[in-house]
């Protein structure tokens, strides 16, 4: 059907305030970010009165931000590697064959997500607890048991969302493959995964980003030496001053890497995302 104009006008407007509500949080951000702390916190002003990048150097000094930075990469890149590498032997299994249990096990990696994270914080939290005196394997307060954690709410989605991406790839690549010799590994490794390749970034995209922002059970189950970045942010605040500048320079500084790899993987993202959503 022939759009009307009315209907154009009325996509344009909504278009324009919801570019408003995303445009003005990381305008203040942005001009926060490089104002003194006076202006941003006695005497807000939409414009900086001057400019000065001294928030951008404060810092890394304010608190051990290089450090929160380090873990961070460490805990969201190793999360992410392992589920999308677990993920990519269940989700073809799910896919590709027909087992005893196979409809229970699909039901419940899909049921996980209905439940909110903070009901699993004290379960998870008395289990590392029970580890450590149990096998003397201390989880809580590191980054291993941060990354255990993250598996295990990044893994059932992306198990999902691959098993929904590999369905639509279609399964005469398979018998063409074995009828040329190669193996079940084979036809996973040397076929299925190179076309499924948008469905891989973006299960590795969702899991990072995931694991990058993630700050409830990042409060709870780090310590100083394992802090991540979003916990971290919470350092610039005192008890008799909050350095809203130095919070918004920082902002900015932990969103690059999530920002810049979003865009460079953008088109396979959609296209991932796209596929993964119909069977």
């Amino acid at each position: 059907m022939r759009e009307t104009l009315g209907s154009k006008w009325f996509r344009a407007v909504v278009l324009v305030i919801l570019g408003v509500f995303t445009a003005v949080p990381l305008y203040v951000m942005i001009t926060s970010a490089l104002k003194p702390l006076g202006d941003v916190q006695n005497n807000f002003t939409w414009w900086p009165t001057h400019f000065t990048m001294q928030p951008f150097i404060d810092i890394w000094s304010t608190v051990p931000l290089g450090q929160y930075f380090v873990n961070s990469l460490i805990v969201s890149g190793i999360s992410t590697v392992l589920s999308v590498l677990i993920a990519i032997f269940a989700s073809y299994a799910v896919s590709r064959y027909r087992f005893k249990g196979r409809g229970i096990f699909t039901t419940t990696v899909l049921s996980t997500q209905m439940f909110p994270g903070v009901l699993f914080l004290l379960p998870l939290y008395l289990i590392f607890i029970n580890i450590n005196q149990t096998f003397g394997i201390q989880l809580a307060g590191t980054r291993t048991g941060l990354i255990i954690t993250y598996l295990t709410f990044s893994l059932p989605f992306a198990i999902w969302m691959l098993a929904g991406y590999l369905d639509n790839i279609p399964k005469e690549l398979d018998e063409a493959a074995r009828v040329d010799g190669s193996s079940a590994m084979g036809v996973l490794f040397r076929v299925i995964l190179p076309v499924a390749r948008p469905g891989l970034i973006a299960v590795a995209i969702y899991c990072f980003m995931t694991s990058w922002g993630e700050v409830l059970f990042a409060s709870v189950l780090t310590t100083q030496d394992s802090r991540t970045l979003a916990v971290g942010l919470g350092g610039y605040s005192t008890e008799t001053n909050v350095y809203w500048n130095q919070i918004m320079a920082a902002s900015l500084v932990v969103s690059i890497p999530v920002v810049v790899g979003f865009l460079l993987l953008q088109r396979n993202f959609v296209a991932g995302l796209t596929a993964g959503s119909v069977k």
